[in-house]
């Protein structure tokens, strides 16, 4: 929108040029994420005290948790209120990459959004019922599968690319279509299975969006592109500025919901945000490196995967509770310390996933 405005502009103000570049307007798009979030963040805090809209807490989880109930919940809300409006404001809304992890965004925040609702103000501990709650998952997953299928104008675009191996990459053909919609659903479904402990979440969210920006400039950019042999993928660098977005976002939020968390991000953040980085990993053709990057998030599916399956086929379980952080916080670790060290792993499996630039 800002970016209509200075084109116009610039032929009468030449400073306004600057806001051409796509680096800056990544930058605009973080701060000015970050002061959506701060500005708003202790409002919104105080009005979902007042109208009580707070988490329940399992009795079967870790007692440290009890004091936890009561705690604001549904502050996804707030992040993706800064995402939309950070990217409508600083992004090329003619870019259709854009539009479409905007609406993954909003659709899969929607679906969490009323899961939540339901939970917190109607009491219904059930939620959305996993069968609805999957059934519109499945249709913003496949939604997004199927239009950039259609977008797709070289072979490469629809090919799983192996990181670490050069010239390495499956063609998918149609079968582009299901894998996409499981990388999207498996990502939103992962994140949210991580946002179990104050910050734990968000800010590995951060630091892979984060990467993805510096892949999405670089794929967006067929000079550099071509030198690093990934894929070209015209367009794709607007999405710095959404990408930018969520890195503000989080932060703002993160300053919230640091130990111990004022108010937490629920389904409408965690679903939404998970998702959101599964629509771009695709989108620049990264999707094996996100799940390197977002090695926690992989992490907490397998755990409660492992658990689930080992109690159902011999009666025992691996853990002593999943996802694993909690088996960790019953081993005795302090809450802090679990996030903290999730976070200096999250760093630096960003770091290898980073080093397939060039490692090949």
């Amino acid at each position: 929108m800002l970016l209509f405005l200075a084109d116009y502009l610039a032929d009468y103000f030449s400073a306004l040029n600057v806001f051409r570049y796509i680096t800056m307007r990544g930058i605009m798009g973080i701060l000015t994420a970050l002061a959506i979030s701060l500005l708003i963040g202790p409002k919104l805090i105080r009005k979902l005290q007042v109208k009580q809209i707070g988490q329940a807490v399992r009795s079967d989880g870790p007692q440290s948790h009890l004091s936890k109930a009561g705690t604001p919940t549904m502050g996804g809300g707030l992040i993706l209120l800064a995402i939309a409006i950070s990217t409508l404001l600083w992004s090329d809304l003619t870019n259709v990459y854009v539009w479409i992890t905007l609406g993954v965004t909003a659709i899969f925040g929607a679906v969490g959004w009323v899961d939540d609702w339901r939970k917190v103000v109607e009491k219904d501990s059930r939620g959305l019922p996993a069968r609805w709650k999957y059934f519109w998952q499945s249709i913003g997953g496949i939604a997004a599968a199927v239009a950039l299928y259609m977008l797709a104008d070289e072979p490469i675009e629809t090919q799983l690319l192996i990181p670490y191996l050069k010239d390495t990459a499956l063609p998918l053909g149609i079968l582009f279509i299901p894998f996409v919609y499981l990388v999207i659903v498996g990502t939103s479904n992962a994140v949210n299975l991580t946002d179990g402990l104050d910050g734990l979440a968000i800010m590995p969210t951060v630091m892979v969006a984060g990467a993805l920006a510096v892949f999405a400039y670089l794929s967006g950019h067929v000079n550099f592109a071509n030198y690093l042999n990934i894929p070209y993928v015209a367009g794709s660098g607007e999405l710095i500025i959404f990408l930018g977005s969520i890195i503000g976002a989080g932060l703002g939020f993160l300053w919230f919901n640091t130990y111990p968390a004022q108010v937490f991000m629920g389904d409408v953040g965690a679903l939404a945000l998970g998702a959101a980085l599964g629509v771009v990993a695709v989108i620049v053709r990264q999707e094996l490196v996100l799940f390197i990057m977002g090695g926690i998030f992989v992490l907490e599916t397998v755990s409660v995967i492992l658990q689930v399956g080992s109690f159902k086929l011999t009666g025992r379980r691996i853990f002593r509770m999943a996802p694993i952080h909690h088996h960790f916080e019953l081993k005795g670790w302090p809450e802090p310390r679990v996030i903290v060290r999730f976070w200096i792993i999250s760093f630096i499996l960003v770091l290898v996933g980073l080093a397939s630039l060039k490692l090949r």
